[in-house]
């Protein structure tokens, strides 16, 4: 089965909750983070991301789950991975802007 490229907010949150195992990846920069993340995910910038790479080796086979601010550096970073054999990354479509609408309104919006 082909992984979809992009899942919407409300499907990670389920992920989340049924406690599915995947790689949560917050690829904005360490000053977002700072202002509003999501508990559970790991920051690696879009920035450092070729320089860090292996250090998702792990994750290869399994799925990760990457998210930005609103979801355009994030479908690169997947686009990216994709390219790297990572072939189960997946776009969360409106990046932490929409978690913060849809799913947590404490998660504060910038």
């Amino acid at each position: 089965m082909t992984t979809p490229i992009e899942i919407d907010c409300s499907a990670v949150k389920g992920k989340l909750d049924s406690g599915s195992a995947f790689l949560f990846l917050d690829v904005r920069e360490p000053d977002e983070y700072a202002t509003a993340c999501i508990e559970g995910t790991m920051l690696l910038p879009m920035s450092q991301l070729a320089a860090r790479v292996s250090e998702l080796e792990s994750h290869k086979s399994g799925e990760i789950v990457v998210h930005c601010h609103h979801g355009g550096r994030s479908m690169r970073v997947v686009n990216w991975l994709r390219q790297q054999g990572f072939d189960h990354a997946i776009n969360m479509a409106g990046g932490i802007d929409q978690w913060s609408q849809v799913i947590d309104a404490s998660v504060p919006r910038y």
